[in-house]
């Protein structure tokens, strides 16, 4: 063997076992959290609510085993396609008017007070109202009504959320695009863009579940035949706690997909920011 080989250092203990552990630490409180609801509400399903229509977890799992995968992907899929819409339609309105309020300082009182009072109205009050103006859809389509409310479900948290992260750049850096001749539109698109990139998608991750539950309280107006509020609606009337039960656990389950998503989307695109910047102090102390 040669002296360089040697005198090379050892190399470094599997990197593995750190990383599982530090799995373990950052998921074992959210697993032993659903565990302890799981237990506790199998508990009380079996003592305190005993005499009321309240299911089992055993009771749900079996329900949901009766009804099949297939009944669930028939209903779900007519709702996620809403919720996307409106997601997508309510999101560009935000963010469109969001930059308007940097290029336009003079609109920022109204296009504030407009998300302000896209914020104070009750859905479930305008839902008729909205009904009555779009219509029905045609058997088997998504629902306007539904779209809308998604849309509206996610508006004024994207648009206070843009708003304050392109607010957020530095002024030095503002500066530097004056000095060089930019002015406002240059600033949005190189400097405050990037600047409100965390707060965007940060507001995004929020509003992709506000977006899914938008769009189930339009279906139980929106004249839609499938969905995920006829599945409710039906259930409901049929007293069928179990099929109720599995479909509330499952729209939960798909609205926390969307907002892991997203958490997922900002540790990727936004490596400065906090989140980002600490983990990566966590695998450097690794």
């Amino acid at each position: 063997m040669s002296l360089a080989t040697d005198l090379a250092p050892a190399p470094a203990p599997a990197s593995a076992p750190r990383a599982v552990g530090r799995l373990a630490r950052r998921w074992a409180p959210g697993a032993l959290g659903v565990v302890g609801i799981v237990a506790v509400w199998w508990l009380a399903a079996a003592t305190v609510l005993a005499g009321t229509t309240t299911p089992t977890p055993l009771g749900v799992a079996q329900g949901f085993a009766r009804d099949g995968i297939g009944f669930y992907v028939t209903h779900l899929s007519v709702t996620l396609e809403e919720a996307v819409r409106g997601f997508l339609v309510g999101n560009g309105l935000a963010l469109a008017l969001a930059s308007l309020v940097l290029l336009v300082p003079a609109l920022e009182r109204l296009i504030m007070q407009v998300a302000v009072i896209s914020y104070c109205l009750p859905l479930v009050a305008i839902t008729p109202i909205l009904y009555i103006v779009i219509g029905p859809p045609p058997a088997g389509e998504p629902s306007g009504t539904a779209v809308v409310l998604a849309g509206l479900s996610v508006f004024f948290t994207t648009v206070v959320g843009a708003v304050l992260g392109f607010r957020s750049a530095d002024p030095a850096s503002l500066d530097v695009v004056s000095v060089f001749g930019g002015g406002r539109w240059q600033q949005l698109v190189r400097v405050r863009l990037v600047a409100a990139l965390p707060g965007i998608i940060g507001a995004l991750q929020v509003a992709a579940p506000a977006a899914l539950l938008g769009a189930i309280l339009g279906e139980y107006i929106g004249g839609v035949d499938r969905g995920v509020g006829p599945a409710l609606v039906n259930a409901g009337q049929s007293m069928n706690a179990e099929r109720a039960w599995g479909i509330a656990l499952v729209c939960g389950l798909v609205a926390g997909a969307g907002y892991g998503l997203f958490a997922l989307l900002a540790r990727v695109a936004t490596p400065w920011s906090s989140g980002g910047a600490r983990t990566g102090q966590d695998g450097g102390a690794s």
